[in-house]
């Protein structure tokens, strides 16, 4: 992508604002690298990772990226086997965590939505804990190693407190004893070595060694030679911990070193990770969807807004060219829009090709180009003695040399800063060229004579910036279709201008270009009407296809589930007959047992009638079994060979093979078997049944009345929340919405409670619940409809 449109679209400042989202260092470097990529497929796989990283956001929180730090001069000096600090070792360490707890923030359970870009990133995360451990267990922070690290070390460091507990001991006697000699009954360390303060004049009245003396002279500090011995064992000991502190530190660095491919490969997995959700938090803040995208440089942005623009001020435009058009030339007034529409256009399209989500409303559609190029501003060169046109020409010239049907081409002003009959006839010929070649076009321009080139050329577009004559100001609206008026009577009559003066005016105008100030206002509103009409059919359009496609999921499902429901229950009780038929044998033949041992004629007709009672029981039951078998489908008299029927007992459709014998018998086929069975046990398919009703769900037609899935309740009162609540859940009900938001704001909560206990109520809701994290929180209520 050439450096020119990247710099004058701001491309530049939307990494800088990314860069704010990371933890890392490393990850800024991944943004500040950051171009459009060079193929379709990157970047539709970097997007989808932006939108996963996005979801992830919502419905698992923030990721774990607490404690992570950039240790890239870490593992470098790792890598070459030095030794290293105990800072570098815990930043290792944390980073180690962080990638361990990553994977285990990614890993999902069986009934959560898969995530597959993020997943397969994360598949190479390698978690190394016992080394993440034997770091953390070694050191408790930058400059300080903890006792529990190593038993030397623990046992030199309790050596140490000893010792430094007999010397203080030692010195606290000396001071007593010597006190008439020192300057303050108090001790001190000079050299890692206790001394006490001596007065000058008494200075062999203290035998030891000197090590230093206040700035006045007055103050000698002596180590008395009593001590001496005691200073050396501890100043040994205090060598021993430094040496056991150096030789774990070597260690955990030959530790990391061992594993310096994993460590490394952790740390660059990380630090994309860092990129990537820097881009989701990017996304969220500014409120960006993810767009589709095409090669057939087809360009579709709806309600699109300048990422650089206050989100307050910010006007959405939609934005589209491609397919009935492939040049777009935008008029209107100064100050009216055109410029930020050309460069809203520009960098969105930059964004969506680096993988970064833009700012505009679902469904919106980019192209990938593989150049894209822009001839913005003011290019008036003081030192090259370039001006603005020579500037702008010079650009044009390098874009006419490179563009080809893979190029977006956006020009600002075309043809400005010259003679306006030389300037326009220029710019029909660079358009005109450019389009000849299929080069995707957007340009703004004065000039009329460039209105009619649209107007009459195939493939080329008007298009304005409205201008509201009642405010005197612009809307800073795209109206695509329609050439921009100049409205230069209405604006100098609401200003103040004599009517004489205007009549005049308009008789200096030819009746020509009267009627075509007039059709341009007709196709204006005409124009704003069918593109309102065309984008609420296109969503009632797509929301009733997704409504479709939601509800036969949800048919499917429950007849898949009712199905095996059946299925399982019939096994069951085909699994409690045979083992009620079991025991019942097994009590018969006991029965008879006791009747061999002897009993009277009495004993005996009790026996017989239980043993009746319960076969008639067991006979009730499988007489059950079969009707429940019968309902599976009608039975057969006659069959014909190539039928599908149902076959209970394999509880399957088969095929029939044969027509029935004189036994009854006819052959199917079940799978690969062939088998012979009872014309008697078939039924018929419940396929038919199954059709019938697919037949009949697809007769069902959807209610296509324009119901939002939503209802905003904001400044109203209790009573009048209640009323619009109630009539919007009705049309909602019939219209077959399934899930609907009730946007009552938080407040002070009386609204919110007003509206819950009227839903408690309600004969159309099903359940109700106060919105989650990502939902709206507690200014909304979520309300699943029955």
């Amino acid at each position: 992508m050439n450096e020119k449109a990247l710099r004058v679209l701001e491309y530049y400042k939307i990494k800088d604002i990314i860069k704010n989202f990371t933890q890392t260092s490393a990850g800024k470097d991944i943004i500040e690298d950051l171009k459009p990529y060079d193929n379709i497929y990157e970047v539709k796989e970097h997007l989808e990772e932006t939108k996963e990283a996005l979801m992830l956001l919502a419905k698992k929180g923030s990721p774990p990226f607490e404690g992570l730090y950039d240790v890239r001069e870490g593992i470098s000096r790792a890598e070459k086997g030095s030794s290293l600090m105990p800072g570098q070792l815990l930043k290792i360490a944390n980073l180690l965590r962080c990638a361990r707890r990553f994977k285990e923030y990614v890993n999902r359970r069986e009934e959560e939505e898969a995530f597959r870009v993020i997943e397969d990133i994360c598949e190479g995360l390698v978690p190394l804990k016992k080394l993440e451990d034997d770091i953390l267990l070694a050191i408790v922070s930058e400059d300080e190693i903890s006792d529990k690290a190593s038993t030397t070390l623990y046992n030199i460091r309790r050596s140490l407190k000893d010792k430094n507990a007999s010397i203080k001991d030692k010195v606290n006697s000396l001071i007593r004893s010597n006190s008439k000699f020192l300057q303050d009954n108090l001790y001190t360390i000079r050299g890692e070595r206790y001394v006490l303060p001596v007065k000058a004049e008494h200075k062999g009245s203290v035998p030891g060694l000197v090590h230093d003396q206040s700035s006045s002279g007055a103050t000698l500090f002596i180590e008395p030679m009593s001590l001496v011995n005691l200073n050396n064992e501890i100043k040994e000991l205090m060598l021993k911990e430094k040496a056991e502190i150096e030789r774990i530190l070597s260690e955990l660095s030959s530790k990391v070193y061992d594993n310096i491919t994993v460590v490394k490969n952790n740390a660059n997995i990380v630090w994309e990770l860092d990129f990537i959700f820097a881009k989701a938090k990017f996304a969220s803040q500014y409120n960006c969807t993810c767009p589709s995208v095409n090669d057939n440089a087809i360009i579709d942005l709806i309600e699109a807004r300048h990422p650089l623009i206050d989100p307050k001020l910010v006007v959405p435009s939609s934005i589209y060219l491609g397919r009935e058009f492939t040049s777009l030339v935008v008029t209107g007034p100064n100050t009216g829009g055109k410029t930020v529409t050309l460069k809203t256009v520009g960098l969105l399209q930059l964004m969506a090709l680096s993988g970064i989500m833009i700012p505009a409303r679902e469904n919106s559609t980019v192209s990938f180009f593989k150049e894209v190029f822009a001839d913005i501003g003011d290019e008036q060169s003081i030192e090259q003695s370039l001006s603005t046109f020579s500037s702008h020409m010079k650009n044009i010239v390098n874009i006419i040399h490179e563009a080809d049907d893979k190029s977006l081409a956006l020009f600002d002003e075309l043809g400005a800063g010259t003679d306006p009959t030389e300037g326009a006839a220029l710019a029909v010929s660079i358009l005109e060229n450019l389009r000849a070649r299929g080069t995707r076009i957007v340009a703004t321009t004065h000039y009329s004579e460039l209105k009619g080139y649209a107007l009459k050329t195939t493939n080329v577009e008007n298009a304005s910036v409205e201008f509201d004559v009642e405010t005197l100001r612009p809307t800073y609206r795209l109206l695509i279709g329609v050439p921009g008026k100049s409205n230069a009577f209405e604006i100098s009559k609401r200003l103040g201008l004599p009517e004489y003066i205007i009549s005049a005016a308009r008789e200096n105008i030819s009746t020509d270009t009267l009627k075509f100030e007039e059709l341009i206002q007709s196709l204006q509103e005409k124009s704003i009407k069918a593109e309102n009409d065309a984008r609420i059919s296109e969503g009632l359009k797509n929301e009733a296809a997704k409504l479709k496609e939601k509800y036969e999921e949800k048919l499917y499902n429950f007849q898949k589930t009712r199905d095996n429901a059946i299925i399982n229950a019939q096994r069951e009780a085909k699994r409690v007959v045979k083992e009620a038929k079991e025991e019942a044998d097994t009590i018969l033949k006991n029965m008879r047992e006791l009747e061999r041992l002897g009993y009277s004629s009495d004993a005996r007709q009790k026996l017989e009638e239980e043993r009746k009672r319960l076969k008639a029981r067991l006979e009730n039951v499988e007489d059950s079994m079969n009707k429940a078998n019968d309902e599976d489908g009608e039975a057969l008299k006659d069959v014909k060979e190539g039928q599908e029927v149902f076959l209970p007992s394999l509880n399957q459709k088969v095929i029939v093979l044969s027509k029935p014998d004189n036994k009854g018998e006819v052959q199917v086929q079940a799978g690969i078997m062939k088998i012979s069975v009872k014309l008697k046990d078939l039924r018929l398919s419940k396929l038919t049944k199954d059709e019938k009703k697919e037949i009949k769900k697809r007769e069902v037609s959807l209610n296509l009345k324009a119901v939002s899935s939503s209802v905003d309740l904001r400044g109203m009162d209790s009573e009048e929340a209640i009323y619009t609540t109630d009539k919007y859940l009705d049309d909602a009900y019939r219209a077959g919405l399934y899930e609907v938001t009730i946007v009552h704001g938080k407040g002070t909560g009386i609204l919110r409670q007003a509206i819950n206990e009227m839903l408690r109520k309600h004969p159309h809701v099903k359940s109700y619940r106060l919105g989650a994290y990502g939902e709206g929180g507690t200014g909304v209520t979520m309300v699943e409809l029955k």
